[in-house]
């Protein structure tokens, strides 16, 4: 590839799907020397901003250049309704100032921009791509079993099974791409939304199959039967490549923890036995339970006798009482604030995660080979929860359907699971163990993932 060439990429604004999009751009500037990514930011109102983030990652490259579209004015209201469908329509809104952004590049740039690369969430900008004659493709920050639920919306017409019912109202569905039934009560929360959820997710979905291929963060040894099972549905299908684990590993540094709190961390950690310690911790958003829920988790910690580290923002008040000169006397366990995860999962310590399932949290446990206790709380993460119990038998079950407002875990169920959990003998541990080796070799010269993302390049440079 010796023409200078550029890429566009439109991310969605949270965390959860601007870090790996970024690491792929990344990758690909890597690579390809002559490869230019312009990265267009979308900000959301109510929505912690990531330019600290973004600036921190990109602050060595010269070959990934930063645009922040406008913001537009709209009501937060809707936002906390169903996300999904206040994003849908800010993305749609966003067309006129994306086209006029697109305009510039092209009309100043000597690089020739060969393809979008768009979110799942900003997939009806594809209009803008097709008026500029460029050919856009999906990224999906998530797994293919979640792409597989968003393909079969169309297929299916699975409203009709569950629109208007309740995460209680369990059913089973044949999802293509997955191997076991797949009960209604791990479905994302936006497929029980009345608020424009659901609508938003069929509506996205039935964009997918007008990109030139889906670019997925995951890797072959995790989901290539569920690649070929989707291809084998539905030829209409896009080409799927894996080119994961897309990990940020270098760990950015966080507003939010100083560096004090850091060390203090990391001391404590080294102070432990091998594998001995349990990390709690539930998303980038500090996800916060009911002081109820917190004293269930810190009697179920205490009765399970495990070692642990513990990410809690709640007050110290409600912990139980004596919870701390407990922990203090018996030096078993660490409550902290904001946690640097990778450099935690990463520790010789750490034996066991207990995790809201976010996929990027997951495919940072395995590629550390900590096996994960499952606590889905929003989002996907009930399917993702399900996917790693059942599909893949790499974690451990406390709860596959719990979600924001769920009925409070009882300690007896928590101390059984961190338990099992932190059991050596459990399948699990070898299980994952196995898929930490097959998720680095994804990723090396010659890996299933490294020969994806050449195959990715071939079809952009081979649609100009």
């Amino acid at each position: 590839m010796n023409e200078k060439t550029q890429l566009i990429f439109i991310p969605s604004p949270g965390i959860g799907h601007l870090a790996s999009s970024l690491e792929f751009a990344n990758i690909l500037t890597n690579r390809y020397n002559n490869f230019h990514i312009t990265v267009l930011c979308i900000k959301l109102p109510s929505i912690p901003s990531s330019d600290s983030y973004i600036k921190s990652f990109l602050a060595s490259q010269s070959q990934i250049q930063l645009i922040d579209l406008p913001q537009v004015e709209t009501s937060s209201q809707d936002l906390h309704k169903s996300p999904e469908f206040f994003i849908l329509n800010y993305v749609e809104s966003l067309k006129p100032h994306v086209k006029e952004t697109i305009q510039t590049i092209l009309s100043s740039s000597s690089n020739k921009v060969v393809g979008l690369v768009l979110d799942f969430f900003c997939v009806s900008l594809i209009d803008v791509g097709n008026e500029f004659g460029i050919p856009s493709y999906l990224y999906v920050p998530s797994n293919v079993g979640f792409l597989s639920l968003m393909l079969s919306l169309q297929k299916r017409r699975i409203d009709e099974v569950y629109d208007n019912s309740n995460t209680d109202d369990n059913q089973l569905l044949n999802i293509p791409g997955l191997s076991n039934e797949t009960p209604t009560n791990v479905l994302p929360d936006a497929c029980f939304s009345k608020d424009g959820g659901y609508f938003a997710y069929y509506k996205l979905a039935e964009r997918f199959r007008e990109t030139k291929g889906i670019i997925v963060n995951t890797f072959s040894d995790l989901e290539q039967h569920s690649i070929e099972a989707l291809h084998a549905h539905d030829e209409k299908i896009p080409p799927i490549y894996a080119v994961g684990p897309l990990l940020d590993l270098k760990s950015q540094p966080n507003q939010n923890l100083d560096q004090s709190q850091h060390d203090l961390i990391l001391k404590w950690l080294d102070e432990q036995p091998n594998k001995s310690v349990v990390f709690l911790c539930f998303g980038s958003f500090g996800f916060q339970f009911v002081p109820s829920q917190i004293t269930e988790i810190a009697l179920g910690l205490k009765n399970s006798g495990v070692r642990f580290l513990w990410s809690n923002r709640a007050e110290k008040k409600v912990l139980p009482d004596g919870f701390l000169e407990w922990m203090e006397l018996e030096g078993k366990g660490m409550i902290c604030g904001w946690a640097p995860q990778v450099e935690i999962l990463g520790h010789k310590a750490i034996g066991g995660f207990v995790s809201h399932c976010g996929w990027n949290s997951i495919l940072e446990s395995l590629w550390f080979g900590v096996p994960i206790l499952t606590w889905p709380i929003y989002a996907e993460q009930q399917l993702n929860a399900f996917t790693m119990v059942k599909e893949f038998g790499l974690s451990v079950e406390l709860k596959m359907d719990y979600r924001r407002g769920s009925d409070v875990i009882v300690a007896d169920e928590i101390e059984k699971g961190l338990k099992s959990l932190m059991d050596n003998d459990n399948i699990v541990h070898k299980k994952v163990k196995e898929i930490k080796e097959l998720a680095r070799n994804a990723v090396v010269d010659g890996g299933s993932s490294f020969i994806s993302i050449g195959k990715v390049i071939d079809d952009i440079i081979g649609s100009k």
